[in-house]
């Protein structure tokens, strides 16, 4: 039987809202994806996909290797993804599979912002095969893409370390790139890895770079229920990262139409969906790093083999869970060390449940743990001296909890509210259970 091909597409720091197909008003406003909402309908979308982590590093760490983070030293940003580590290109390309990667990689310098002995830096440089994660046969890719470009400009390196510039948009590039493998014949099939940058704001300008005229094109946007009444950005910068969302579905559009005319379309399982999403600094300062739902919440939808037929998914999903989707839709057995679980039997089975509670690890900010459940997200800290990039604690307190059934946008911290107090308790169990069975710590949870 023939194994169809597998293609991944990633999207940085996108909002699930900004989907038409979910309905919300960011996207409805503008119709602003078209082409995946007609993917979501001929396949299937999930409504309830939940990030493990929402930082760029760690989320990637998870996706690549099927494994929380903290498991693997991979639990904050500039920590490199172990060379010895099992990941999912390695496993694709010892089925046979032609493995292929494009965009940001954000795994390949460690500790590179104090020089040392263990020090690695590739955020500006070419990555050396050894640590690209086992993609072998196609790259064109820049470690931390937002040092090498702007949204218009910049420059990623090829397999044999060369230098590729670009001067267009870099969505656009980003996907020249992908269709530039495409275009390549293939006499195996292929695993193919494509990740955009956008809508990640632009570090050193402070601001979301969309596509020349963004800020008249999507002025007036309905604003979200999470984000209205709030400090933050997000009154100047969210055209421009409705902006940044547009052209991400132009290029699935045009990737899309290269696999059909190319006649294989019918035959890939084709995945799209994001890191974590954004809130814009209006909650602790910040764009992410936390467990609202603007940050935790993120798209995904999905079509081709074991997908299609106009499914929706209601059920819990999270990151966890990609790898052994990705794998499961090439036919190649699922590692034991890896917790999730693949969301094709959410599909064949909807009243299947994976998850009672998506656990999910937080950093940067502190470390911190926190559990969603269909109705509830609940949050605890470690204590303020616990290491930036420590594998966990021994001891979290409860800093957050949230109804989202009667406050869907969390303006309204439960914590301390002790009308809540058995249902925080009962979390509050939970996320240690959680802690213990993913992480292997006896972790207290303590109420406030």
């Amino acid at each position: 039987m023939k194994k169809p091909n597998v293609l991944f597409l990633f999207s940085d720091q996108q909002r699930w809202d900004t989907l038409s197909c979910y309905g919300e008003p960011l996207s409805a406003d503008f119709q602003l994806t078209p082409r995946l909402d007609a993917l979501a309908a001929e396949g299937t979308r999930f409504n309830q996909a939940i990030t493990c982590q929402p930082v760029c590093g760690p989320a990637r760490a998870c996706i690549q290797t099927g494994r929380y983070p903290s498991l693997i030293g991979c639990s904050i940003n500039d920590r490199m993804l172990p060379p010895d580590v099992t990941t999912i290109a390695k496993l694709f390309h010892g089925e046979g599979y032609e493995t292929a990667y494009v965009g940001k990689w954000h795994l390949a310098s460690h500790k590179s912002f104090h020089p040392g002995p263990d020090s690695v830096n590739h955020k500006i440089t070419a990555i050396p095969p050894e640590l690209r994660g086992g993609y072998e046969d196609f790259w064109i890719a820049a470690d931390v893409l937002e040092f090498t470009s702007h949204g218009y400009g910049g420059f990623m390196f090829d397999g044999d370390g060369n230098r590729r510039d670009f001067e267009g948009y870099r969505a656009d590039a980003t996907t020249d790139f992908a269709l530039e493998f495409l275009r390549q014949s293939h006499d195996r099939p292929f695993f193919l890895f494509v990740s955009y940058i956008e809508p990640h704001h632009q570090n050193d300008r402070k601001q979301f770079e969309g596509p020349e005229g963004s800020q008249e094109r999507f002025a007036n946007y309905s604003v979200p229920g999470d984000l209205a009444g709030r400090e933050g950005d997000w009154v100047t910068q969210m055209p421009d990262y409705l902006g940044c969302c547009r052209s991400l579905d132009d290029n699935v559009g045009r990737i899309l139409d290269e696999l059909k005319a190319q006649g294989l379309y019918e035959d890939t399982v084709i995945l799209y969906t994001s890191d974590h999403g954004c809130h814009f600094h209006t909650r602790k300062g910040e764009y992410k790093r936390t467990c609202h739902e603007s940050s935790i919440h993120v798209p995904f939808v999905a079509t081709g083999p074991g997908f299609r037929g106009g499914h929706v998914v209601n059920q819990l999903t999270s990151l966890i869970d990609i790898a052994p989707t990705l794998l499961t839709a090439a036919g190649i057995p699922v590692p034991e060390e890896m917790p999730g679980k693949p969301m094709q039997q959410l599909v064949a089975d909807p009243d299947r449940v994976h998850h009672t509670e998506v656990f999910i690890q937080i950093s940067e900010l502190g470390t911190a743990r926190a559990i969603r459940t269909p109705r509830y997200t609940l949050c605890a800290q470690a204590p303020e001296d616990t290491p930036a990039d420590a594998a966990g604690s021994d001891c979290y307190t409860e800093t957050e909890c949230y109804d989202l059934e009667t406050d869907p946008f969390q303006r309204h911290n439960l914590t301390g509210d002790p009308a809540y107090e058995e249902i925080r308790s009962a979390l509050r169990e939970r996320l240690a259970v959680r802690i213990l069975e993913e992480e292997g710590i006896a972790a207290q949870v303590l109420a406030p």
